[in-house]
């Protein structure tokens, strides 16, 4: 009987999932389709012409997974504004100019890790990790430090000045369609190390195991979700973005895994929460920048993903982007609504 009945649930599922499947935006899957296929040769910086033209042709996930599914018709959230105040209604949106990731060619060397010190909930080496890797923030907001800009790559990757930041870093191998991602990568005479290591194929919608960070505190990969150069040039953010509160919820929601909050307020944010810009908020007085920034929070929105500052989004640490907190200070917390998935919403496994 029990059988019966998993059987039928399943049928229905299946059913509701035909007939409301998630949507994806055909321009990106056009383009996708239409890109020629670069080679990568050599280990190559994000922050590149080269990078560029290789990335915006990658398939980054399946059509269907939650990065790239639309979400401007979900419904609102039911304790939406209980939720956004938790966070602060008139609290500003942010941005760091803070995340990386380097491109590796077929046949990177790997190498081990000498520590991780999340052992359980890590992924085993070895990894392709080349001697540029990017460590969080370089170059820009290094560079646009006083304190910090006469730092090299290498003085970076050593921690030379002892931040003990999250140090997250992200390589990429377009060829073999993986993605590894390190949460507070470091060189030493020995090696590299990191506090966690986290493979995801980028051809699967396969999550981490329940249960389990990443790099990100939600289990979320953090590359999908950079605001990219290619992008902002482009016009158009198309895809699912990440942003931090202080205070989280001892809780978490697809397709988040983990979550690092003692916290049981039902009126705080989970992780993997999605919110979404408000519809009828006039984009047109921003720069073109910032216009496909917000384009892709109404289209696709944004997962709260770890703790930190409140409503602070992670774009790129790419110089080539102009500085945007003034502007983007200008959108505020209530200019957003927590979304749900929709009645007969079937994540993709």
């Amino acid at each position: 009987m029990k059988l019966l009945l998993s059987v039928l649930v399943l049928a229905i599922s299946l059913a509701a999932f035909a007939a409301n499947p998630p949507k994806s935006d055909p321009a990106r899957l056009n383009r996708i389709k239409a890109a020629k296929a670069i080679p990568v040769t050599t280990p190559t910086p994000y922050n590149t012409p080269e990078a560029d033209a290789i990335v915006s042709g990658l398939e980054i996930f399946p059509q269907d997974n939650p990065w790239n599914t639309i979400i401007e018709d979900w419904p609102v959230h039911p304790n939406s504004k209980k939720i956004i105040a938790s966070i602060g209604a008139e609290k500003p949106l942010r941005y760091n100019s803070d995340m990386t990731y380097v491109l590796v060619p077929p046949g990177q060397k790997n190498v081990d890790l000498v520590s991780v010190h999340y052992k359980d909930e890590s992924d085993r080496g070895p990894f392709p990790i080349p001697d540029n890797v990017p460590i969080e923030g370089w170059p820009a907001d290094f560079q646009r430090n006083p304190k910090t800009k006469d730092l090299t790559l290498d003085d970076v990757q050593r921690d030379k000045l002892n931040q003990n930041s999250d140090r997250h870093a992200s390589v990429v191998d377009p060829a073999a369609k993986k993605l590894y991602e390190f949460y507070q990568l470091k060189k030493t005479d020995a090696g590299w190390q990191a506090s966690q290591a986290s493979v995801f194929d980028l051809t699967s919608n396969k999550l981490r195991p329940d249960g389990w960070t990443s790099s990100d505190a939600a289990g979320l990969p953090i590359f999908p979700a950079i605001i990219r150069y290619d992008e902002l040039k482009r016009g158009m953010v198309d895809h699912a973005m990440r942003f931090t509160v202080r205070r989280s919820r001892r809780a978490y929601v697809y397709p988040a895994t983990h979550y690092a909050s003692r916290l049981k307020d039902e009126d705080l944010p989970r992780m993997g929460e999605r919110f979404r810009l408000r519809a009828d908020y006039d984009i047109s007085k921003h720069s073109p920048e910032v216009q496909a920034i917000l384009k892709g929070l109404k289209t696709y929105g944004m997962y709260m993903a770890d703790n930190g500052q409140d409503w602070g989004m992670s774009c790129s640490a790419d110089p080539r982007i102009p500085v945007l907190h003034e502007e983007l200070r200008k959108i505020k917390g209530s200019d957003f609504v927590v979304v749900t998935a929709p009645e007969g919403y079937v994540p993709p496994r």
